[in-house]
């Protein structure tokens, strides 16, 4: 099935080159198919994966190795933002 990929911030250093200025890719994934599976390839540090969301809602860090996707959604995911 194919989902759309997005990383933000400094993350977007871990897509393909040709994906980074878009900060999002399309992919195939399973079906069955984790967050957890679907980022592992692309060798995110687990610190930086901070807020993870599909179709905008937030999905928990004890979700994400048994929360799986369909066909179509958005996994965006943001690293720990500093501000002032």
């Amino acid at each position: 099935m194919k989902i759309t990929f997005k990383l933000f911030a400094t993350l977007t250093d871990y897509l393909p080159p040709e994906a980074r200025r878009s900060n999002q890719v399309d992919l195939e994934v399973a079906a069955d198919a984790s967050i957890s599976q679907i980022i592992e390839p692309f060798g995110l540090p687990p610190k930086l994966v901070h807020l993870v969301l599909v179709n905008g809602k937030y999905i928990a860090p004890e979700l994400r190795m048994s929360t799986t996707l369909v066909e179509g959604d958005v996994l965006a995911i943001w690293p720990p933002i500093a501000g002032g």
